[in-house]
């Protein structure tokens, strides 16, 4: 790490900075001797901002995509239904016995 006086740094504020930058932090040094360190701040990202992936795909073709899958889908009803020739029996209402 290097160490900048304050005159120095208060000159060469720039390259305090870039090398702050490259090596991770630099110490400045007053007169008085207290000592001060400068470090370059680390953005915290979104996990969401992700590299995009080419596709080939137009927008147009992307958004009729989109569109697809939030159209509601119609349920195939004789899927749910009884089964030909099944047996099905009546219950009994609980309320009646």
């Amino acid at each position: 790490m290097r160490i900048y006086t304050f005159s120095q740094a208060r000159q060469q504020l720039a390259t305090v900075l870039d090398e702050a930058s490259r090596e991770g932090e630099v110490q400045i040094r007053r007169r008085d001797g207290r000592s001060f360190v400068v470090q370059p701040l680390v953005e915290a990202s979104s996990p969401l901002d992700v590299p995009s992936v080419p596709t080939g795909l137009t927008t147009a073709e992307i958004l009729a995509l989109v569109r697809e899958g939030r159209r509601p889908r119609k349920l195939d009803l004789q899927a749910f239904g009884p089964r030909k020739g099944a047996v099905t029996r009546r219950r009994k209402n609980p309320r009646t016995g």
